[in-house]
């Protein structure tokens, strides 16, 4: 099964990078053995969306193409699928291998493991890593959300995606029809940017209140892709990354360590509290809720009815 599915790929792969004009799914099928097998028209779409999905995955760039008529093609362009000489010293090759490493406790642990072997035979020179033996520090990203991988080759192919979102105050999830842009990692937390078609405007949203499957959608995206630092600000931004000014809370005592790592200030006020000073800035409100009944707001009167409405809402569910 598996013998058969790669020569299948390598067909495919081949027939989209042999011709020089965009091939429909029908001609496809009739150039491919295995398609011409396929039981019937949806088993063959089945089949090819997996195999184009597979290639794609690989590092193929596929290209779909609309003609005059709206008939749908695909190609793969030799010079677009073509990379140049490879000239890495030792210093780059050290930084390849360090951030391969990040990943080797995610789900990309296997294409950062494979992109450094290709590298390696076409010349990359071997480094010594400093992390392989006699170290106590282990640099890793952790990645437990099922919704990172799809996101990240939506965002990678410029996919638009639908998924369920519940927000921090919000009972139930709703339904975000988004044009994904980048994926960042701020304190622990995965965040998605990107264009909210519905709202008409960018937002930011966190990994782990996407509750079921990320689904892909066809068509092109219809709101501009904004500057990579842009999207890396926004992020900060909107997870509570900028202060504007500070918050005082009572936070129970021992707990709400990752608080008290940010607090500028710590006073002991007894019986089981401490009194903290923490930078105020946008979405600290949603932060305080996760901490229940071990965090009490005591100013700005602002932040502290925010958290009041947030734990409400949650309360009716």
């Amino acid at each position: 099964m598996a013998i058969a599915k790669a020569e299948r790929l390598m067909n495919l792969a081949l027939c989209l990078l042999g011709t020089r004009r965009p091939l429909s799914k029908r001609e496809l099928r009739g150039s491919i053995e295995a398609y011409l097998e396929a039981g019937s028209d949806d088993a063959f779409n089945r089949m090819f969306e997996r195999d184009k999905d597979d290639l794609r995955e690989l590092g193929l760039i596929i290209e779909t193409v609309e003609n005059l008529d709206g008939d749908i093609g695909y190609l793969a362009r030799r010079d677009s699928n073509r990379l140049p000489p490879i000239t890495l010293d030792a210093e780059e090759a050290a930084a390849l291998g360090l951030a391969a490493k990040v990943w080797q406790q995610a789900r990309l642990a296997g294409a950062a493991s494979g992109a450094l072997q290709k590298l390696r035979a076409a010349g990359m020179p071997e480094a010594e890593d400093a992390y392989e033996v006699h170290s106590a520090l282990e640099p890793r990203i952790p990645v437990h959300e099922a919704a990172f991988e799809p996101l990240m080759l939506a965002c990678r192919d410029r996919r638009p995606v639908t998924f369920d979102y519940r927000k921090a105050n919000s009972a139930r999830p709703e339904t975000r029809h988004v044009e994904p842009w980048t994926l960042e990692c701020w304190r622990g937390h995965w965040y998605l940017a990107g264009w909210d078609r519905e709202r008409g405007a960018e937002r930011v949203f966190r990994l782990s209140r996407i509750t079921g499957r990320v689904r892909s959608r066809t068509g092109t995206f219809t709101a501009e892709v904004p500057d990579v630092v842009t999207v890396r600000e926004t992020v900060e931004s909107w997870a509570g990354e900028t202060a504007t000014r500070t918050a005082r809370i009572r936070l129970r005592t021992g707990a709400g360590y990752p608080l008290r790592s940010r607090a500028v200030s710590v006073r002991e006020l007894g019986d089981g509290w401490d009194e903290l000073e923490i930078p105020y800035g946008h979405g600290l409100d949603a932060w305080l809720v996760e901490f229940g009944p071990d965090v009490v707001v005591q100013e700005p009167a602002d932040l502290r009815a925010d958290v009041v409405d947030r734990l409400r809402a949650v309360a009716k569910d």
